[in-house]
């Protein structure tokens, strides 16, 4: 007989599959156009009269970068706007007298945001095989950085859904914080290009670290050093965690 334990994470998971895969037309269908604009504009038009960025063609520079940018995107919002409409619906009052350990709600709705962020990562890289000839030089790297930054920002929206008071104010953080950063993470320019002044400045920014390491995984270049990039992975990983439990646990944010 199946652990009730397992019997419980594993529904969770699955309800918050079967939630996004359900309007799929509206989950995953836009990332992918969204992805084919950007390498037709940036990687196609303006890549062009770019030319080589790290000794690369622009368009295999910017590859990784609007790969990982589908993945963290997706990932928060999925669980953001999930985890808030439980709240607003008073349903995570039910899970939570349920007898369930609370690092299984927060495991099974990260469950959730990373096989959409992995799922839509894999449809845009489909999208990218139509424009640049993919090579993988490290899939170790490219693996582990992808799931650890999926799971990183599956726990921010879950944060962002405990604070959140409205359906507004899940939207405040991805356009004021998460948008700004991402582009700003060295997407579509290495950051070496950078002023010394703005290089530090750029190197705090959480987001830089994981692109980085991930074009290392497909490229075999990066900006940052690796080890660096997964200590500053892991340890932001580890902080949402703990901050997630201890406010499920006192049960903070969870009463709309």
């Amino acid at each position: 007989m199946s652990h009730p334990y397992y019997i419980a994470f594993s529904s969770l998971l699955r309800k918050e599959i079967n939630r996004f895969t359900r309007i799929w037309v509206q989950t995953l269908v836009p990332p992918a156009i969204t992805m084919t604009l950007y390498f037709l504009i940036f990687g196609n038009l303006v890549g062009s009269r770019i030319g080589q960025m790290g000794g690369f063609s622009y368009m295999e520079f910017i590859m990784p970068g609007l790969i990982m940018m589908a993945v963290i995107t997706n990932s928060y919002s999925n669980v953001a706007s999930s985890f808030y409409s439980a709240k607003f619906q008073r349903n995570i009052e039910e899970l939570l007298v349920a007898p369930v350990p609370n690092v299984l709600i927060i495991l099974g709705y990260i469950g959730g945001g990373v096989t959409r962020g992995l799922i839509v990562g894999a449809i845009v890289t489909a999208v990218a095989l139509l424009f640049v000839d993919i090579q993988v030089h490290n899939p170790w790297v490219l693996v582990s950085v992808v799931l650890l930054s999926s799971v990183l920002f599956s726990l921010a929206g879950l944060l962002n859904a405990i604070f959140a008071n409205s359906f507004d104010d899940i939207s405040i953080i991805p356009t004021f914080v998460l948008t700004p950063l991402t582009y700003l993470g060295g997407v579509f320019y290495s950051i070496s290009m950078l002023p010394e002044f703005w290089q530090g400045v750029s190197k705090l920014n959480p987001i830089v670290y994981m692109i980085n390491a991930f074009r290392y995984g497909f490229l075999g270049s990066s900006d940052i050093g690796l080890g660096s990039a997964f200590a500053v992975i892991l340890t932001f990983v580890a902080l949402f965690f703990a901050v997630a439990y201890h406010l499920i646990n006192k049960g903070t944010g969870l009463r709309h």
